[in-house]
């Protein structure tokens, strides 16, 4: 106490670190929140614990074997890699896939959407603390996960695609197609009643409305990606830009606010999308043969594709010699995602920090790999992400 009786007042910053492994975190890696007066100030998210070096072990393996390797880097998206993969070589040896084959390689990825984004709201209601939504989210799921383990065999890591077309067991029949349109119209119906529920569900919505907002300059100046981004009002969806959608019809949905509702919002319309494409894919299924086998193995220089996965932007690049992979570089979107996670922890309540996280949807043990940092024009130093 001064002199003159006025307070002396410090401001103190508290640190809180959760993880590396925490009840509310689905994956192990690192908080750290900056806390004063129960209001985060600042945080630091740390990944590294699930480093596989993936594509250090794709260095020199027969292409064939390096695309199958690509299942193993996320148990949620393991399609889109795979397909990704395969895209690469295609594109360096000038592969033409049938029409069957790319309707059912799209198809299986829209599925996989379906199952990303359930899940994704299953863990939001997780973490919100409504036991009941989540349950009821994971049992509309199954029905995605049997579909998926119909045509690939597989619930996670289903092999389908292989270099100019798909496996012959993942050929669609009429028994399949029939299982297919049942299965949308089960999630189509379910759906509806669930967004129903929860949209007027008072507690929810005062849970989330207006928390951990980002705004369109920020995700923009912070590289988001995918449904992060489109949440914030930018409509940007790479499959616009991929000739593989060309034929079908569906709205790239965007919502305004940036916050937790929009983000919860972004994906649950995006599966009534998902859903609308897999009905025509599977309507105008193309007749004919499913793998394009007259192509030659050639050396190639660095072959680079992008997609859209269920997350965001995803990128694969690599050279051929002698039929083996070299140089492999995989980019998945929750690592272009970190600094808006980051950023939306800012401001908010202690307590809604792991919300506001979440709300980017993170795949951080697809993120964990080794990335090359140049830090100067001449200088470059190869470390790995975050740990770097």
């Amino acid at each position: 106490m001064s002199n003159n009786n006025q307070v002396n007042s410090k401001v103190i910053e508290t640190e809180v670190p959760l993880g590396t492994v925490h009840s509310a975190a689905l994956e192990p890696y690192r908080v750290r929140l900056f806390v004063e007066d129960e209001y985060v100030r600042d945080a630091e998210i740390t990944i590294g614990v699930n480093h596989r070096g993936i594509e250090r072990i794709m260095e020199g393996l027969p292409v064939e074997k390096a695309n199958a390797l690509t299942e193993k880097i996320c148990g949620i998206c393991s399609h889109i890699h795979i397909w990704n993969s395969c895209l690469v070589a295609e594109k360096g040896l000038e592969i033409d896939v049938p029409p069957r084959a790319e309707y059912i390689r799209l198809i299986m990825s829209e599925l996989e959407r379906l199952h990303s984004h359930l899940l994704y709201l299953a863990h939001g209601c997780e973490v919100l603390g409504h036991e009941t939504f989540s349950m009821r989210i994971f049992y509309i799921r199954e029905t995605v996960m049997e579909l998926l383990r119909m045509i690939g065999g597989n619930r996670v890591q289903y092999g389908v695609p292989v270099i100019g077309g798909i496996r012959p067991r993942s050929d669609l029949n009429e028994m399949r197609i029939q299982k297919i349109s049942e299965g949308m119209d089960l999630i189509e119906e379910k759906m509806t009643e669930f967004a129903d529920r929860f949209t007027r569900d008072p507690m929810i919505m005062s849970r989330i409305t207006g928390v951990a907002a980002l705004s369109k300059e920020d995700a923009l100046r912070l590289a988001a990606t995918g449904p992060t981004l489109r949440s914030t009002g930018v409509e940007v969806d790479l499959r616009r830009d991929m000739r593989q959608y060309d034929p079908f019809e569906f709205e790239v949905i965007t919502q305004d606010d940036g916050d937790v509702k929009s983000n919860l919002l972004m994906r649950a319309l995006e599966i009534f999308e998902a859903i609308k494409i897999i009905r025509q894919a599977v309507k105008d299924l193309p007749e004919g043969k499913i793998t394009n086998r007259s192509w030659e193995m050639q050396d190639t220089g660095i072959i680079r594709s992008y997609i859209e996965a269920p997350r965001g932007k995803l990128y694969h690049s690599y050279r051929l010699e002698d039929g083996r992979v070299r140089n492999s570089i995989i980019r998945t979107p929750s690592i272009t995602n970190i600094n808006a996670m980051e950023h939306a922890c800012i401001g908010t309540h202690i307590t809604e920090a792991q919300l506001a996280i979440v709300q980017c949807d993170p795949c951080f043990t697809c993120t964990d790999r080794a990335i090359q940092i140049v830090d100067h024009p001449l200088k470059k130093t190869n470390k790995q992400n975050k740990i770097i």
